[in-house]
């Protein structure tokens, strides 16, 4: 019994992030309609930020995890400016091949300038709560209750305040929001930079208890998509719900399975979640 419970422990740690980071894309996705396909390269910059600040620099974690949030924001709207709202009236896939080009580009600078080797980021938090048997890392403990913050957060801000309500109105009804004279290149920036700064967060949390390389949002950018399609593409609960499935479907199929496989249930249950119900398991639209 103790090693289920440790099992679920692993598996909202895993999910927790999966949601984070999947929310920042299905926020995108929801209000403009474009699948940045670039979004696991943005994690990565942001993790990047995060252990050059912390391990070259000589600051504290958290300073870190603000300067990601900050820099990767920024770097997103820049993207947006640059690259997605002068294709807004292109054909769908030309947003698409760009996002592709964004993701190659921010790859191979980082690379370029730092190399392909491996890092691992420390974590001021080392304790090791041992509790009813359960043995409980304080980093993974930090990553659960930072992770469901950001969501809880994020989630008043839309539905409590007047920028998240333009926000809500431009995903729910674009014309209707031009109409009644919501800016939609503000709303887009915003919810770039919201995207962005999520995936940094992210990054910073699970960077100390997982690898920091060029190309580590290829697999996770991947899982993302899984998780906004199974949990309805553009919804929020879905995609804290759909990481969630993701995170207990990866970490009990790795353990009573094969680690081998983890990856392959995660993308099988997808197949078997769609047949069963094609719109995935929430309604459209971000709420």
């Amino acid at each position: 019994m103790d090693l289920f419970f440790q099992q679920v422990l692993n598996g909202l740690t895993l999910g927790s992030i999966y949601g984070l980071v999947a929310l920042g894309l299905t926020l995108v996705y929801g209000i403009l309609h474009v699948p940045n396909f670039a979004h696991g390269a943005i994690y990565m910059v942001g993790a990047y930020v995060s252990y050059l600040t912390m391990v070259d620099l000589g600051y504290n974690y958290w300073v870190a995890m603000a300067c990601a949030a900050a820099a990767v924001a920024a770097l997103s709207v820049l993207c947006e400016r640059l690259v997605f709202n002068p294709l807004r009236d292109a054909p769908p896939i030309h947003d698409k091949i760009a996002a592709i080009g964004i993701m190659m580009f921010l790859e191979a600078a980082v690379q370029m300038q730092w190399g392909a080797e491996f890092r691992r980021m420390p974590t001021p938090y080392t304790d090791i709560f041992n509790i009813a048997g359960l043995t409980i890392p304080a980093q993974r403990v930090l990553i659960i209750m930072g992770a469901f913050s950001l969501m809880a957060v994020l989630h008043l801000f839309l539905k409590k305040t007047m920028t998240g309500a333009t926000i809500v109105a431009m995903a729910q009804n674009r014309e209707g929001a031009f109409l009644v004279g919501i800016d939609a290149n503000r709303v887009a920036m915003m919810t770039f930079a919201i995207s962005g700064a999520l995936a940094a967060v992210g990054a910073t949390l699970f960077a100390p208890i997982n690898l920091v390389y060029p190309s580590m949002g290829h697999l996770l950018i991947m899982k993302a998509f899984v998780i906004i399609i199974l949990g309805g593409m553009g919804s929020i609960p879905g995609a804290i719900v759909g990481g969630l499935i993701i995170g207990f479907t990866e970490a009990f199929g790795g353990f009573y399975i094969s680690t081998d496989y983890k990856d392959i249930i995660a993308f099988a249950l997808l197949v078997v979640i769609l047949s069963v119900k094609p719109t995935g398991l929430f309604t459209k639209g971000v709420r």
